[in-house]
């Protein structure tokens, strides 16, 4: 992570092996808003440094001393933390896997593993978390696009949408991370449709991705300078903010 990018989920890593420590450590660092805030060598330092830094996730290794991984995410789930655990062990034994997940693992990671793979969990995690949070609800379908997300890391968009994978001339190149081109295509497009402006909830039924993730397309282009801003005030409850295309 960048120096002045400000981390919005805190990672523990709970390993025994430094190497694998600090293969971890960098690979969740290279995913933008992800900083690594504690490190433990076993379950008994992990649990503690859960209770003292109260992290969004946890990476946990599945054999080590002390206190394995079964046993140390069993002890989470009893203390009722609000965290999300990663399993990121070479055990692959159906047991284990079973076992883990029965008990609440997030995802299960088999060593050795390489940098895309963890950045797909760390997207897919990201995706639920806005969904959770931003949102007062959510409907059946976007709730089904984030919990069945294709672990190719392809954008959640309808299939025509994905064959036109170049962005035209006129889309910036050097997109924010999590952004993706032939979406923002899309984006862009259902606007053309509609003179009158978009919410960010009719933009994401247009395009047919999450309404969280048409916010941040339209907050991209709000801030480029491709769209304007108008907030509507209504007569009950919230103002609507309406994503209008400039000329």
């Amino acid at each position: 992570m960048k120096a002045n990018d400000k981390p919005l989920y805190k990672v523990v890593l709970i390993e025994d092996d430094p190497m694998v420590q600090e293969v971890n450590r960098l690979f969740v660092e290279q995913v933008q808003g992800f900083q690594v805030v504690g490190i433990a060598g076993n379950g008994n330092d992990g649990l503690q440094l859960v209770r003292e830094l109260s992290p969004n996730l946890v990476f946990l290794d599945v054999f080590m001393p002390s206190l394995g991984g079964i046993e140390t995410l069993q002890r989470l789930r009893t203390m009722a933390l609000p965290v999300e655990v990663v399993a990121v062990t070479a055990a692959k034994d159906a047991e284990t896997i079973r076992t883990m997940l029965r008990n609440g693992a997030f995802d299960y990671i088999i060593k050795p593993f390489k940098l895309e793979r963890v950045k797909q969990t760390l997207e897919r995690y990201r995706l639920l978390h806005e969904a959770c949070t931003e949102a007062p609800s959510v409907t059946q379908d976007e709730l089904d696009r984030l919990l069945h997300k294709a672990n190719s890391g392809v954008e959640d968009v309808p299939a025509e949408s994905r064959v036109a994978a170049a962005a035209p001339s006129n889309v910036q190149d050097d997109l924010p991370k999590g952004l993706n081109a032939a979406t923002l295509k899309q984006v862009l497009h259902v606007m053309q449709l509609h003179d009158g402006g978009l919410s960010a909830e009719e933009a994401a039924d247009g395009v047919g991705i999450a309404r969280v993730t048409a916010r941040r397309y339209l907050d991209y282009l709000e801030k480029t300078g491709r769209v304007k801003l108008k907030i509507i005030y209504g007569g009950v409850g919230r103002p609507v903010n309406r994503y209008v295309l400039k000329p």
